[in-house]
């Protein structure tokens, strides 16, 4: 129970989905830099990652924003869930771990990627965030609100978008081409 002391893992959980007979999981963990979305597979000597995908190769893909907020969250879930679809996986659980299941968060963002790409995994569509949130409407209109308010303020609260050469108030537009790339590299027969 080391695991469990350390915070790391919920053993009732955990009994309780290898007790629900479906031995594939979607595994979603977010770090205080990244999020990660794996599809993984129960086994009695250790459990098998199918597919592991990390935040950071959304920047392969054209992604200037954070690496680990919603849209970010949306787009490694969706990533993941193509990859399954192409390994012929149809339905997963979802398992956050330790994450407090909060309406909307970056973990049902995850998930909400999944199912856009074909996956079945249960959630309420209650938890899953809107749309306008997962493109970054609500830090478009934070930014239009700052920049119009105090500029220097703008340039300190969103320097790392700037230094990437992302106005942030041009992020619904950036997700929109970051997800039609993805979608049109996996479409192309590439695994990635």
């Amino acid at each position: 129970m080391r695991r469990r002391r350390e915070g790391k893992t919920n053993y009732y959980k955990r009994y309780r989905m290898i007790k629900s007979g479906q031995k594939l999981r979607a595994v979603i963990r977010k770090t205080n830099k990244y999020i990660i979305v794996q599809v993984v597979e129960f086994a009695p000597k250790g459990d098998i990652t199918l597919v592991g995908i990390h935040s950071s190769i959304l920047t392969k893909f054209g992604w200037k924003g954070d690496l680990n907020n919603t849209s970010a969250a949306y787009l490694t879930g969706l990533i993941a869930g193509l990859k399954a679809v192409k390994m012929g996986i149809k339905r997963l659980i979802p398992d956050i771990g330790l994450h407090r299941p909060v309406k909307g968060c970056r973990v049902f963002a995850a998930i909400k990627g999944l199912r856009d790409a074909g996956i079945e995994v249960p959630a309420s569509e209650e938890v899953l965030p809107p749309g306008e949130r997962i493109r970054g409407e609500h830090i478009r209109a934070y930014a239009e609100k700052i920049y119009n308010e105090n500029i220097e303020k703008f340039n300190r609260l969103f320097s790392d978008y700037l230094r990437k050469g992302l106005d942030p108030r041009d992020l619904p537009r950036h997700f929109e081409e970051v997800r039609g790339t993805i979608l049109k590299f996996f479409a192309g027969g590439s695994s990635g």
